[in-house]
């Protein structure tokens, strides 16, 4: 079969082997690990493991120094100069407050360009990626957890993976496995329909498995945990995916080995960079990921060393050190605060570090990919569950035992977040401010003796040396990525030279400074919802490149045009320089509509690629697994198996319907008297149906999935005849 090319429908049961490879149990037999829940609050120091490689434990003092000394330097500075520029007149209550805001901001800006000094001397030293090994020596199992996503990108993507690591020689040390959490019966059914496919497609030496759970209790870090429990014991490692990543097979050789060589690492983390985007709004991410983005994951790879983060997925993992020290326990208290802990990621990292496993990050690896949010909406989806995780840690912040370091990974999180509405109230206070010297008489001479007048102004001249400062701190980093770029040649070349790479960049720093204040008050929202006791709960994101509806896009951002036009408004009432200090701001609120349906548009980002702006070199030349998994994505897609009714399918498929019952797990016999609703209904409707047409259209979602659950009902949906076929017996009458 060519390398592009899926075997149709109707050829599968011819090219399938003498024996069945879908006929094989859907996953092997169990070789269960305890991974019991952690203890945040209590931990024996005496536990600490010792280290097996002593040698590998090198501290980046020089980078450490380097980083937080000129962060803590410059925060002093601009403390300074903003006290300084407040300072003319005597300060006020209300001018402390905005010195406040102001150093909480500024040192977040301040410590991240830092970081990216470091970063950016590390890149421009060449450091040598490690090679191809020739041989391995554990077993690695490949986990990909979905929760409703469409079949035929997932399984497409993991055969693609799965083709490349063959590639390298090493797939035997390898096993594959889809974890399926899904809650949408037709979903369900279709990757069940894609399961047997690609089982058949890659033949019986392919260890491919899949299995579901009933209920995706824990959500992501539950299904890892799942999976940890009842196989983790027959893999050392395993590299976590998520439903849109993409790694070559070199690359996960290369992490395998990195692992076996290293016996004190636990986890260790690639930099993912951001592949397939067509709208505007996506591209301008994807073309930030690939220019910034190596220069702020070295730097933070830099200072962090072996102390180092987890993004939750494209990493490898030491499986018994997970089992043993990651599982996490419930917050006490009710969601959004309590409950089950959201940013999973950055928890585990944390505990398997406080243990004495090592956790670092391999950002010049390459080879690993992912996709992002194609609109500002979608991005808000994805942005309001993250900020619930990480605010979370704030719970978790003063564990017992942390290293120092995991604890500033939970604070750059929460920042992360906690800086929107800091920003806002700086803004805020500000306005105050100059909306108080411009309405109120002046005490000139305060209730103390002085023999010289307090006058409440500000010194401008510092005003926008500051403001300088601060901008040219804020794009301090991109300016680094830049630099980067047009010194490595295949980057330059890739992006379309020097002229476009600077060119595209000018555009990202514009489109990015206007949405920036439409981020602002969105993430203001999240916190606000958050405080407030909203919980995010779990929806799956949107992935494709589809634009958003208009309609959509009016109601999400009438509020942030509305706040726009009223900020331009009361600026022109106090002051016009005050608008004009506020212009970048109210211009991103009062265009929030067009340029949220704008950036969402797939027709105009193509028309940016074709000019040759935000071009990547993964676009110039397409990474051979990319290409393979696109085009395998697009052939299971034509099938349009993803979309089908799970009742007609099974209705339809006499061998679906047998292995579907076959991989539903044993369950005890009901007791009597006991019947949930939706079984109960399930069941009366079915027996009520005269055909199968009449069963699809009365059972909701719910019962759909009660059904497709109960081989009794599942019975009884089999013995349905067709619409048509009772019809024509009835004319045959």
């Amino acid at each position: 079969m060519d390398s592009l090319t899926v075997a149709p429908t109707d050829d599968i049961a011819s090219a399938s082997t003498l024996k069945d490879p879908a006929a094989a149990p859907p996953t092997p037999i169990e070789n269960r690990l305890s991974m019991p829940a952690q203890n945040l609050f209590k931990f024996d120091g005496k536990q600490l493991r010792r280290p097996l490689a002593p040698a590998l434990w090198q501290t980046p003092w020089l980078a450490r120094l380097v980083t937080f000394g000129i962060g803590l330097a410059l925060t002093v500075y601009g403390g300074y100069q903003m006290y300084r520029v407040i300072d003319v007149g005597g300060v006020t209550a209300l001018k402390w407050t905005l010195l406040a805001l102001f150093v909480l901001n500024f040192s977040w800006i301040a410590l991240s360009f830092a970081s990216c000094i470091v970063g950016f001397a590390a890149l421009l030293s060449n450091r040598p990626a490690p090679g191809l090994p020739e041989t391995l020596s554990e077993k690695t199992a490949v986990v990909m957890p979905i929760y409703n996503e469409a079949p035929s990108r997932v399984f497409a993507a993991l055969q693609t993976i799965f083709e490349d690591v063959q590639a390298t020689g090493l797939g035997q040390h390898f096993d594959w496995f889809f974890l399926s959490d899904t809650t949408n019966p037709d979903v369900w059914i279709a990757e069940e329909r894609a399961f047997i496919a690609i089982r058949r497609r890659l033949g019986p030496g392919a260890r491919i498995y899949y299995r579901r759970r009933e209920k995706n209790v824990g959500r992501k870090a539950g299904n890892i945990e799942d999976f940890v429990s009842r196989w983790g014991g027959a893999y050392a490692h395993m590299v976590v995916l998520d439903a849109d990543s993409l790694m070559t097979g070199p690359t996960i050789a290369k992490l395998a080995a990195a692992m076996e060589a290293d016996p004190d690492s636990g986890i260790i983390q690639t930099l993912p960079l951001i592949i397939n985007r067509n709208t505007l709004f996506a591209r301008v991410q994807q073309f930030a990921a690939r220019i910034y983005g190596p220069v702020i994951a070295m730097g933070l790879s830099c200072w962090m060393g072996r102390d180092g983060n987890y993004w939750g997925h494209n990493a490898v993992i030491r499986t018994e050190a997970f089992a043993r020290h990651c599982g996490l326990p419930d917050l006490r208290g009710r969601p959004p605060w309590g409950g089950h802990i959201m940013s999973h990621d950055f928890v585990e990292a944390a505990l398997i570090r406080r243990a004495g496993y090592a956790v670092y990050m391999m950002p010049t690896l390459g080879g690993s990919y992912e996709e992002s949010p194609p609109s500002l909406i979608d991005l808000s989806i994805r942005d309001r569950r993250w900020c619930q995780g990480n605010l979370q840690h704030s719970r978790i912040l003063y564990a017992r035992g942390l290293h120092w370091a995991s604890r500033q990974h939970f604070l750059t999180g929460i920042f992360g977040y906690l800086t929107s509405p800091l920003w806002l109230l700086q803004l805020l206070v500000g306005i105050v401010i100059v909306f108080q010297a411009s309405y109120f008489k002046p005490e000139y001479f305060t209730s103390e003796f002085s023999l010289f007048p307090t006058f409440p102004r500000f010194d401008a001249e510092r005003s926008l040396d500051l403001f300088a400062l601060t901008m040219g701190i804020l794009l301090a980093p991109k300016f680094f990525g830049l630099l980067v770029a047009i010194y490595e040649p295949d980057t330059r070349k890739g992006s379309g030279g020097a002229l476009m790479l600077f060119i595209s960049t000018l555009f990202e720093v514009v489109l990015s400074a206007l949405l920036a204040p439409i981020m602002m008050l969105i993430q203001t929202g999240h916190v606000l919802n958050i405080i407030f006791g909203f919980d995010t709960g779990w929806d799956p994101q949107r992935r494709d490149d589809g634009s958003v509806p208009l309609i959509d896009i009016v109601k999400r951002h009438r509020s942030h045009v509305a706040l726009g036009a009223l900020s331009l408004v009361a600026g022109l009432m106090i002051s016009p320089s005050l608008v004009a200090w506020m212009s970048p701001t109210i211009a991103g609120l009062i265009l929030a509509i067009p340029i949220s349906w704008l950036t969402s548009q797939r027709w105009l980002g193509l028309v940016f690629r074709r000019a040759g702006v935000l071009v990547t070199p993964e676009e110039t030349t397409t990474p051979p697994v990319a290409k393979r998994g696109k085009a395998l994505s697009k052939a299971l897609a034509r099938a349009d198996e993803d979309e089908i009714n799970g009742l007609i399918a099974i209705h339809a498929d006499p061998e679906l319907r047998t292995l579907h019952e076959s991989w539903l797990p044993a369950r005890k016999p009901r007791q009597r008297g006991s019947v949930t609703a939706d079984r109960a209904v399930a069941e009366a409707k079915i027996a009520d149906a005269e055909t199968i047409e009449d069963v699809v259209s009365w059972l909701n979602r719910g019962e759909r999935l009660v059904a497709l659950s109960d081989r009794a009902l599942i019975n009884m949906i089999a013995r349905l005849p067709r619409k048509s076929d009772k019809q024509e017996a009835r004319a045959a009458e």
